[in-house]
């Protein structure tokens, strides 16, 4: 080196070395504690979607012809949703009109034997509606739940987490 060249001061070097040292010391203990608490909340979600799940089976076990019958319901109000399409329309015409009614003579009959069934076994619209309002609010639980694990979580991270100057 020529005398005109100036190179830092030692201790300005080491003293920029320990800062960065320090710097990626805290950088990683950040890290490792966000890790930690991002586990911590996946295995909370993951407990209430098994505790839904096995009430969910509970349910299921305890009134499977409600079920059943809500399931059923479901894909027929799909259907009737779900428009005819043009090719639909022209390809099957009058054939169409044909099959819908007999679907609908199927359908009704189906319907009045799956009453008379439902009556003889003592299951009502009612037990019924409230087995499938129960099935709902455990599922909307277990969601509820995980979502507020997941937000707690953040939340305490946000509160310890890294921070300048420490």
């Amino acid at each position: 080196m020529t005398e005109t060249e100036t190179t830092p001061a030692p201790d300005a070097t080491d003293a920029a070395e320990a800062a960065v040292d320090a710097a990626s010391g805290r950088l990683a203990a950040l890290r490792d504690t966000v890790l930690d608490k991002r586990d911590a909340a996946m295995d909370t979600a993951r407990e209430s979607a098994a505790q839904a799940a096995r009430r969910t089976a509970d349910t299921i076990e305890g009134n499977p012809l409600a079920v059943l019958v809500g399931g059923l319901a479901v894909g027929v109000l799909a259907g009737a949703m779900l428009p005819r399409s043009r090719h639909e329309t022209r390809t099957i015409g009058s054939v169409g009109k044909k099959l819908n009614q007999g679907a609908v003579a199927v359908a009704r009959a189906a319907r009045e034997a799956g009453v008379a069934e439902l009556s003889a076994a003592g299951l009502t619209r009612a037990a019924a509606r409230e087995g499938v309002k129960r099935l709902v609010a455990h599922v909307g639980d277990a969601a509820k739940n995980a979502g507020q694990a997941a937000a707690k979580a953040g939340t305490e991270q946000a509160k310890t987490g890294f921070k300048p100057g420490e």
